[in-house]
């Protein structure tokens, strides 16, 4: 029996769903309308076909990602916050940020949060050829960051595992830094790590630009 009422919200929802557990690929319609208990004709009514609904979908997720709001009290916290939440919305939906790029819509997607990051460069005393660069390398950062990660992942069993790998030889004499590469990665905790240095270092503004006067530092 279908569905007396269905919102497109609820399609759009469903749909992502079917994505993230079985990529594009698994998102059919007649599998779709069967997972909300309505017809084919209800979904079709309320998206379009799959194309549009792909679609859809797409421009979703880049609403999603210019959700990203910077918090801290100082510029490099909030820039870190943001590295921290572009990290979380791409991990948590890869096949959909895969279908934004194969549409073509990769730097629409990542503009809000460059804008934030811009907003925060400018607040900590960057600005023109320096800020641009310091956008794009924690956008970098981030987006190696992920990549990484699902690469590990996916990657099948290793033999011998990298906790076989290292002793005290290995480690050139040390064997606390044996220890620690025997363990698994905390990749939370890593990604802290490297994303901090990262700011730590690009937001380091030199004594000419930071005494300079407002329009000097602007370039005007």
């Amino acid at each position: 029996m279908a569905r007396a009422s269905l919102t497109r919200d609820e399609v759009l929802e469903a749909a992502a769903g079917l994505v993230r557990r079985h990529g594009p690929q698994g998102l059919t319609m007649r599998g779709l309308a069967a997972g909300l208990g309505t017809s084919v004709t209800s979904i079709y009514w309320h998206v379009g076909n799959r194309e549009s609904l792909l679609d859809a979908l797409v421009e979703r997720t880049i609403a999603d990602l210019g959700e990203i709001r910077p918090s801290g009290r100082t510029p490099a916290r909030r820039v870190v916050s943001v590295a921290r939440a572009l990290r979380r919305l791409l991990r948590e939906h890869p096949h959909l940020v895969a279908m934004v790029h194969e549409r073509g819509l990769t730097d629409r997607m990542f503009l809000p949060a460059q804008r934030a990051l811009v907003h925060e460069m400018h607040a900590a005393g960057l600005r023109g050829a320096r800020a641009a660069e310091a956008v794009r390398a924690v956008q970098f950062q981030v987006v190696g960051f992920v990549l990484v990660e699902r690469n590990r992942e996916r990657a099948p069993a290793q033999r011998p595992a990298e906790g076989e790998l290292w002793d005290a030889e290995s480690a050139d004499g040390d064997q606390g830094l044996a220890r620690a590469l025997t363990r698994p990665v905390d990749e939370e905790r890593l990604f802290l790590t490297s994303v901090r240095a990262l700011v730590e270092a690009l937001l380091r503004v030199p004594e000419t630009t930071a005494n300079a006067p407002a329009g000097a530092a602007a370039g005007k």
